[in-house]
């Protein structure tokens, strides 16, 4: 299975209990705030802050939460003051990692990302080594089992999406990034429940991981995506479901 798909589909368990829940509200806390304080407060105007709140809801995170990280982000109520930071390399098997950070201490992220990488035999990459290989595009995700194949596709084509796929036992509708927030919004409008919504790094190709390199791999994603500093981590790995038995 793909690096994108897979790993969606690892998160999507792990998210199940209530401590990731909270990493994934810090997260979308930080994407907010951020957002906010680049961009302004005003979402029509703001389409990075337009997205960060598409996803946001999309994890029925609740609207008081939004309004108040928007808020830290224009300054209108006191906040830590976080920068994005962004580390390439690669991982057991040559795989292409990207790794997404939000900090309020340069020193410290790198340091635990490399440590990370070294620690499941991995390496840290200039800027730029592995970006090339990924493309930016809006992801939705949807339990199959709360609607049919051919009404979604209807959905899909009406909406502006791409293309969707069948994988796990969840939809997976995409999109381009400048599309995701009117598509998102067409999904919530017709009342179509989504477990997921947000802007991926999808890989134009994937490279096949079997064995021992298999298992150090999720190994590092986990690693990663564990960290509090760390908003997302993106790889090109494809992986088959016996390598992910312990």
């Amino acid at each position: 299975m793909s690096g994108h798909s897979k790993w969606a589909t690892i998160r999507r368990k792990k998210s199940a209990t209530d401590a990731k829940r909270g990493k994934i509200f810090t997260n979308l806390i930080k994407e907010i705030q951020i957002s906010a304080r680049n961009g302004g407060g005003d979402e029509s105007a703001n389409p990075r802050l337009r997205t960060a709140i598409a996803a946001a809801r999309a994890a029925n995170m609740p609207n008081d939460n939004i309004k108040k990280a928007i808020q830290r982000g224009t300054g209108e109520l006191p906040g830590i003051h976080y920068e994005e930071i962004s580390y390439e390399g690669y991982g057991p098997g040559g795989v292409a990692i990207l790794v997404e950070c939000m900090t309020d201490n340069k020193q410290r992220t790198v340091s635990e990302v490399r440590h990370l990488f070294s620690k499941y035999n991995g390496s840290l990459a200039e800027n730029g080594a592995v970006s090339w290989m990924f493309d930016a595009k809006g992801v939705i995700t949807i339990d199959s089992d709360t609607m049919d194949e051919d009404t979604l596709m209807e959905h899909v084509l009406e909406s502006g999406a791409e293309d969707m796929s069948n994988e796990d036992g969840v939809f997976e509708v995409t999109c381009s990034q400048k599309n995701f927030p009117s598509v998102h919004a067409y999904f919530e409008k017709k009342g179509i429940l989504c477990e997921s919504a947000e802007v991926a790094k999808v890989p134009q190709s994937t490279i096949k991981v079997e064995g021992k390199d298999a298992k150090t791999l999720l190994k590092l994603m986990e690693g990663l995506e564990d960290s509090d500093d760390v908003q997302k981590v993106w790889a090109n790995f494809d992986i088959d479901e016996k390598d992910m038995e312990d």
